[in-house]
């Protein structure tokens, strides 16, 4: 009877052992092949898209729907996600042998609604450091903001007004935190409050304090870049203090995108590589004038575009309506591009450039929403003796 009990023992240990080997070894990516009925080792690719039930192709073959992994041999593959309605999303992928490759996809629509959000016009329109305010001027009104929240049914999201009166050739700026608006007009220079309103008569002149608010202003930005830079490679750290004109990391301060003023570069191997990193091509030869994304969790420097722009996601004038202005999408791993006649998402790498709004509007105003669903832009619709509005683009 013992020694019954002790094989039935031995031959369970045994089971469990063989079977968490399998186990172990299928999580790693070998699968057995048919042809040489051996375990070979094989690759994982995890693809999520939003929204999901996407087709998924591998070089050109139908293989599944998002959300799923597939198991797939070492090599390089063309992935395609395709949804009716969406535009189509494209990479060559490298898959690597027992690494799993993450890929996230945001579908975009192919045929996006335009609503009207103001109806009396907007002038100037200009975004919060955070994204999450947009200040405008309505003729002879006075200055309005609007919050880029989707908020709850039930809750309003329209525009508020800040202060009253013809305040044309004003200007204005956010504070770091959007809760303050500096107001500058030809009578004087007032500090309002971003989301209550004031009527012009209660306004109080803080001429002889703006320069100490501003200079207070400058330097909580320059304190939270110089937080953020400090923990960055030296090297790195000194391409951007030294060789970009501006820069500004992604909402989850993962990436920076920034503005080459002259040309260096970037060393290899600032940190350790990660296994599944990104395999798109990268440049780390960094040319005056051009413009690029850098990854730091991954090392990866990547080209968006070889024209001058602005990436401080602020226009305080309309002197600049020619330039392109690249801002962050709210989700970090997009980009909007906004230049004349066209607005354009990519991807975070330069990859998937879609032109998700083709035709007239005042570049470069467009503003993303918080949650990516929308874009803000001032358009007119062509109708030049029209003054222009501001609408509400749902691309997603």
């Amino acid at each position: 009877m013992t020694k019954v009990r002790i094989f039935v023992f031995l031959s369970t240990l045994i089971i469990v052992g063989v079977i968490g080997i399998f186990v172990s070894f299928y999580a790693r990516g070998f699968r057995l092949n048919l042809k040489t009925f051996k375990f070979e080792p094989n690759g994982i690719l995890v693809i999520k898209s939003e929204p999901d039930g996407a087709s998924v192709y591998i070089n050109g073959e139908l293989k599944t729907a998002t959300n799923t992994s597939l198991s797939i041999s070492p090599g390089v593959y063309d992935v395609e996600v395709k949804k009716d309605g969406f535009f189509p999303w494209y990479k060559r992928l490298a898959i690597d042998k027992e690494i799993v490759t993450n890929v996230n996809i945001s579908l975009f629509r192919n045929v996006p609604s335009l609503s009207p959000v103001t109806f009396s016009g907007a002038v100037n329109p200009m975004v919060s450091q955070d994204g999450t305010k947009i200040a405008f001027l309505v003729p002879k009104t006075g200055l309005w903001s609007l919050d880029t929240f989707n908020f709850p049914l039930g809750f309003s999201n329209d525009p508020k007004r800040i202060t009253d009166g013809d305040l044309t050739g004003s200007t204005y700026i956010f504070s770091p935190d959007a809760r303050q608006i500096l107001l500058t007009t030809s009578n004087g220079i007032f500090l309002l409050d971003s989301g209550s309103f004031i009527s012009q008569s209660q306004r109080v002149n803080i001429a002889s304090q703006a320069p100490s608010i501003l200079n207070q202003w400058q330097n909580e930005k320059k304190l939270k870049a110089e937080s953020l830079v400090k923990y960055l490679p030296p090297e790195l750290a000194d391409i951007l203090k030294r060789k970009t004109g501006s820069f500004i990391f992604s909402p989850d301060e993962a990436m920076i995108l920034y503005a080459a003023s002259s040309s260096g570069t970037l060393p290899d191997n600032l940190i350790r590589p990660l296994p599944g990193s990104s395999t798109q091509k990268q440049e780390r030869a960094i040319k005056a004038g051009s413009t690029y994304v850098y990854d730091t969790k991954e090392d990866r420097n990547f080209l968006i575009t070889n024209q001058e722009a602005t990436v401080n996601g602020q226009q305080s004038t309309a002197n600049s309506l020619q330039g392109l202005a690249l801002r962050w999408m709210p989700s970090s791993r997009h980009i909007l591009l906004a230049q004349p006649n066209q607005v354009i998402i990519m991807d975070y790498d330069g990859t998937n450039r879609q032109t998700i709004y083709s035709g007239s509007y005042f570049a470069p105003f467009a503003f993303p929403y918080r949650n990516s669903t929308k874009l803000l832009i001032l358009t007119n619709l062509g109708a030049t003796s029209l003054i222009p509005n501001l609408y509400a683009l749902t691309v997603k």
